[in-house]
């Protein structure tokens, strides 16, 4: 069964912090590496950080040194620790495997408050 399950998003005031986790079934995250997107009001989805099998990060550079991203390959589990969270992080937040899957679990709100 294909599976993702975000959670951890919640509304928070700008300069605080929230962390993602996101479980995947093994079909998705088997040896992949996997991403967390985000997709604002108004505008497409997109990449904003990826972690191989291996432990290699990629962030986009407007992110880098706000978010972390981590996984926990014996638990199918990968996380987005996001920090001094602004505004414009306001978004639905998902992970996937990357490059993406046609599979897209719920998401997960994260809404940051000026």
């Amino acid at each position: 069964q294909v599976q993702l399950v975000e959670s951890g998003g919640g509304l928070v005031q700008a300069g605080g912090s929230l962390r993602l986790s996101c479980i995947a079934s093994g079909s998705i995250f088997g040896f992949n590496a996997m991403g967390w997107f985000r997709q604002a009001p108004g505008k497409q989805r997109e990449l904003v950080a990826r972690i191989t099998w291996g432990g290699t990060t990629h962030y986009v550079d407007s992110l880098k040194g706000r978010f972390t991203i981590s996984r926990d390959n014996a638990k199918n589990t990968v996380y987005l620790q996001m920090n001094s969270l602004k505004p414009d992080d306001t978004a639905v937040y998902y992970c996937n495997k990357s490059p993406a899957s046609t599979y897209w679990g719920q998401g997960t709100q994260v809404t940051v408050s000026s």
